[in-house]
Order: structure tokens, then C-alpha cells, then sequence
């Protein structure tokens, strides 16, 4: 069998083509151009909200229009319209002259930002058609052809329905292609009035028109927020961190109904440091300092943060010292009672009563002292040069923790002995001493934590606590460790998970870090019951709820979804919304819901 037309033989050759060289390299995502203004792009089927119930796992094509490069006009013309100095035209000019030494940067600053940018649906149908024409086995240039990922392509609403992505994809059986599943999504602005919306009988209805099967089965799907951005006043306060719950059920009665305690729920799970309203906030200023530190090892610059303290870090460091010296000959039980009351106290009380320690030993005293008062390199030489003068004058042996592993807890234990090596404080190595006591205590304070609450052992942080690799990447690991808490004291603050769910949940957080970077823009993923957190979404307004109605089974099932969300599932097209987004899910009893329906038929291959 041969092509009908010439067209569609020359976009098969092309599919063959962007087929053999995109699936021997996975890692490529470079767009495609075909036809001069239409663009095809490689990426995974998550990042296509509207899609991802049918695509979330696979790697999909998108075809779209390619980006108009937008510049500003030349220097002539500007010459010519322009009513400013000579003088000002030829700076311009230079200016210009000298961009044009490197084009491409040029071009992309001069550039207009704009996102992906649709095609019609009447072009959006010929790509299908022909990517289906592509798939038929029956045809002799296809036979002996791999399949093709699923092609999605970006609409511009202007039919009728409001579609806005069309999409196709093959049907395998025994690793045979039978036939294509045809994908449409169609959407609808913001509507308060729940008359407005598609009843469950409607979805019912529209999923038989193309399926009239007597079996069908109805899921119900919700997501709510449960921690995260809040509006207060009016005014919607933002926040990086974000955990919201998945839920999903059956026997779907009515649209956005709330979910039965019957489902199952899955957090999702971002959580950003340095968040104020988090227990964690103080520790994440100490870890903030000690980076600095670290970065200025590294680069050989340090930019000092504002200092917590007035009083000079040398002055700290001296008061401090003389007081544990004036102590020195009383009974040992006097002289620990006065190193806790000497200890500086945390600014935030609900810091201290989840990792604030009451055992700090002298260095991690003298390491808090510092990390709130040092300015400059100086400032730590001299403390250090202090501090060391006193243990050298054996008038000075303080209590430290038996596994610290610091340098200057070393010089104590020396101290001990009355044998105290020669110590240079010349170039960065104040620094690198600081930041190694910034270590020690740190890591005791999460540890602290963590096997208070019964969440590891130690075994399980060995990774995380190891002193055998270089001090930049103790950094990293602490900087894991310290995120990793970021999240478990959220979800046992904010949300009061019971001890099971925050174990499951530290586990997998340690596992996964073991492996990976820090990434704060992970989502870490938590099956829990949803009896555990109704009391947050029985009376909040969802932010995503759908129901789906399917038929079939196996690589034959067939599903129409139905999603209401507060904002649009659509990056491509602008809505007209009534209600900005700020309201559309505030204190109104009746919030804005944007439909998107997603509608599938399968065509077979005779």
C-alpha cells in the first residue's frame, strides 16, 4: 500500500527519522523544527498537566508552533527616528557593535520571553492524521517500525468545543501495533455557578457517545493544600514549601463531592528552608553561617552575614573564657552547673523545645558565641588564638563530648595531657577550624533529634555523619540532613502525623538522600489514611477534583475525565477569568472552578 498523498509520505520519513534519533539518546530534548513554524519537542508526559492521567510515566513528542525571535530595530533606523544627541546615538552604537561580538547572546537578550505557543486545530488534526498513517502496520513503509512515543500537540481553542491539546498514541498487543488511542482536552474558563458545571450524568453521557459499552467504571480524584502559601487579610502570603494530599476513591456520587475516609491519600511533599514560620528557622540561620564559611574556603572570599551580637566576638570570647577559668579549681558539680547557666539561649522558644540541646559542651558554647559576633577572618584568629593561650596556661580544661572531632577538640583532649601541639592561624585555616566545631554541633543537634524521637538509629545516618571525607562535602551531607528535618518537623508540627507515618517518612527521605543532591524543589510522596488529616479538607475548598469514567481493559481501556481546578491545567492558552486567583479559593463560600475535559476514542487497525 502506498501513501495518498505526497504530503503524508514525506512527514512519515520524517517521523522515521526524528524517531531512530531521539530513542537512541534519551537524554536529548532539543526541539525539532518542521515546516519553518511548527516546532516538536521530547519531554516526559508529567510536565503535560492535562495529560498526565493518560501519559505521566512515558516520554510523549509535543508538537507546537515554533517561538517567533523578536529584536528591537537596528541602529540606522534608530539614527533616522530617533530626536537624541549624536552623541547618545553613537553610544548606542558601540553598544550594539559590541553585542554583536557574540550574536547568539545578542539575540536572546533582545528576545521576547514568551511560552509555548499553539497551533490550530485544523494543522493540529493533519499532524495527527498523519502520525496515525505513520503507525498503520498494513501499510509496507511502516512494517518493522518501532512505535512512536505519543505525540501531544498544542491547540488554539478555535473550534467550537475549546480544544486545546489533541493527542494520539498506539495501541500494542503482543508488541504488535492493533491500533490509536485519539486524545482530545477541551477547557473552560472560571465559572462560580455549580449549575454551570458538567453534572456526573453529563460525563456518563459523553463517555458513551464514543464508548457504548454497558460497563463502566467512576473513580473520584482531589487534591487539597494542606500547608503552604495562606492569605491573610486578603493578601495571599507565598511560600516555597507546599504539602498537599492526593485523594482517590470510587462510587463517585456527585461533582466535588468530598472524599470518603475510604480512599486512599498520598502526600506530596515540598518543603523549602528558611521558612519563618518553622521550628526550624534558628537552626537554618546557624546552617546559613556555617555555608558561608564553607563557600569561603572554597573561593578563597567570604561574605560575611550581619552579626546577631554587638559586642565585639573577641570580647564574647575573653568574657566567656575568664568565667570558666574563675571556676576552674570549684568542685566539678559547680563548675558544670556554671558552663549551663554561661550557654546562650535560643531567641525562639519553639526552637528550643524541639533541638535545643542542654548538654553543649565548651567548643559548641564557643561555636554559637562566634556564629553570632565573628566579622572577618581576624576575628576568628584572635578568638581561636585566645582560647588556645588558655589551654596552654593549664588553667583551662573544659568538658567536651567524647566523640567530637574537631581540631580544637583535639587540643583540649592534649590539654588533658598537658601536651598541646604547635597550631598555625595563618592563611584560611581560622576558618576551616570554625567551621569544623560548626560541624560537630550541628550534626550532634540533629542527631539529638532524630534519635530522641526514635526516627533512625545510627547506623542508618553513617552516611550523613561520616568525618573520612573533605569538609565541603560534610557541608552537602549536612545540608541534606538539615532538609531532611526541614520536612519531618513540618509534617509532625503542622499536620501532627502520628510516630508510624514520620519513621516510614525519615527512611525514605534518608534512602533517597544517600543517593541524590539536595533538592528542595523534590517532591517527597507519603501514603497516609486520610482519617489522619480530614479535619483539614472536609471543610476546604479543593484545589484539583475530577472524576473519570472508563470502559475496557488492558492497552484497550478507554477514559473521559472530567477536572475542575482553581486555576487553568493549561499553560498555552489565556482565559478570561471573573475572579483573580488571589479569590478564587479564599474565604468566598462559592470558589471558581476552570472545567478541562479529556476525552478518548480508539481507533483499531484493520
Amino acid at each position: 500500500m502506498s501513501f495518498p498523498t505526497l504530503s503524508g509520505k514525506v512527514i512519515f520519513f520524517y517521523w522515521s527519522r526524528l524517531d531512530s534519533r531521539n530513542l537512541q539518546d534519551e537524554r536529548s530534548s532539543d526541539p525539532h523544527t518542521y515546516e519553518d513554524d511548527i516546532q516538536i519537542v521530547k519531554m516526559k508526559g508529567d510536565r503535560l498537566t492535562a495529560g498526565t492521567l493518560y501519559c505521566a510515566s512515558q516520554t510523549v513528542f509535543v508538537c507546537e508552533k515554533t517561538v517567533p525571535k523578536t529584536t528591537e530595530p537596528d541602529v540606522q533606523q534608530m539614527k533616522e527616528s530617533s530626536n537624541c544627541d549624536n552623541d547618545d546615538v553613537d553610544s548606542d552604537s558601540n553598544s550594539n557593535n559590541d553585542d554583536d561580538g557574540d550574536g547568539d547572546d545578542a539575540d536572546s537578550g533582545l528576545q521576547t520571553e514568551l511560552g509555548p505557543q499553539p497551533l490550530t486545530v485544523k494543522k493540529a488534526r493533519q499532524l495527527l492524521s498523519w502520525y496515525t498513517l505513520s503507525q498503520n502496520p498494513n501499510m509496507s513503509a511502516v512494517d518493522k517500525k518501532p512505535p512512536l512515543p505519543p505525540l501531544w500537540v498544542r491547540c488554539d481553542m478555535s473550534d467550537p468545543s475549546g480544544t486545546t491539546w489533541l493527542g494520539a498514541e498506539t495501541v500494542c498487543v503482543a508488541n504488535k501495533v492493533t491500533g490509536v488511542k485519539m486524545y482530545s482536552v477541551t477547557c473552560k474558563g472560571s465559572a462560580v455557578d455549580k449549575k454551570s458545571l458538567m453534572s456526573l450524568e453529563d460525563v456518563k453521557q459523553e463517555h458513551k457517545k464514543r464508548h457504548p459499552s454497558s460497563s463502566m467504571e467512576i473513580k473520584g480524584s482531589a487534591r487539597f493544600n494542606l500547608f503552604g502559601s495562606t492569605m491573610v487579610e486578603n493578601t495571599m502570603i507565598e511560600s516555597l514549601s507546599s504539602v498537599t494530599v492526593d485523594l482517590k476513591w470510587s462510587s463517585v456520587e456527585n461533582i466535588l463531592e468530598v472524599p470518603s475516609l475510604s480512599s486512599t491519600a498520598i502526600l506530596n511533599i515540598k518543603i523549602a528552608s528558611g521558612d519563618m514560620r518553622s521550628p526550624m528557622y534558628e537552626l537554618y540561620r546557624e546552617l546559613e553561617f556555617l555555608q558561608t564559611l564553607a563557600d569561603g574556603l572554597r573561593t578563597g572570599q567570604t561574605e560575611w552575614l550581619e552579626p546577631l551580637e554587638r559586642t565585639p566576638a573577641v570580647s564574647l570570647t575573653k568574657a566567656y573564657v575568664e568565667e570558666l577559668q574563675s571556676f576552674s579549681k570549684a568542685v566539678p558539680e559547680r563548675a558544670t552547673k556554671t558552663a549551663e547557666n554561661t550557654k546562650p539561649k535560643s531567641e525562639t522558644p519553639i526552637f528550643s523545645s524541639f533541638l535545643e540541646r542542654g548538654d553543649l559542651d565548651f567548643v559548641e558554647q564557643l561555636w554559637v558565641l562566634m556564629r553570632k559576633s565573628v566579622t572577618s577572618c581576624q576575628d576568628i584568629e584572635d578568638c581561636l588564638k585566645l582560647v588556645i593561650e588558655a589551654l596552654r596556661g593549664s588553667d583551662l580544661k573544659p568538658w567536651i563530648h567524647r566523640d567530637s572531632s574537631s581540631s580544637l577538640s583535639k587540643l583540649i583532649l592534649q590539654c588533658y595531657h598537658q601536651q598541646i601541639d604547635a597550631v598555625s592561624l595563618t592563611g584560611v585555616a581560622p576558618i576551616s577550624m570554625l567551621l569544623e566545631m560548626g560541624l560537630d554541633k550541628m550534626r550532634k543537634d540533629y542527631i539529638n533529634y532524630l534519635l530522641g524521637e526514635n526516627l533512625t538509629t545510627l547506623n542508618h545516618l553513617r552516611y550523613y555523619l561520616s568525618t573520612e571525607v573533605g569538609l565541603q562535602e560534610q557541608v552537602i551531607r549536612l545540608r541534606k540532613l538539615h532538609h531532611l528535618l526541614e520536612i519531618v518537623v513540618t509534617c509532625s508540627t503542622f499536620l501532627a502525623l502520628p510516630y508510624d507515618r514520620l519513621f516510614l517518612l525519615t527512611q525514605s527521605c534518608l534512602q533517597h538522600y544517600k543517593t541524590s543532591p539536595e533538592d528542595e524543589e523534590h517532591e517527597f510522596q507519603l501514603q497516609i489514611k486520610p482519617a489522619l488529616i480530614c479535619h483539614f479538607y472536609e471543610t476546604e475548598h479543593p484545589v484539583l477534583w475530577g472524576v473519570q469514567v472508563s470502559s475496557g481493559h488492558g492497552p484497550r481501556e478507554v477514559r473521559t475525565c472530567l477536572q475542575l481546578s482553581d486555576r487553568p491545567l493549561i499553560d498555552h492558552v489565556l482565559f478570561d477569568a471573573e475572579y483573580p486567583n488571589e479569590t478564587v479559593n479564599g474565604d468566598c463560600e462559592d470558589p471558581a472552578f476552570f472545567s478541562t475535559m479529556v476525552c478518548c476514542s480508539l481507533a483499531s487497525f484493520a
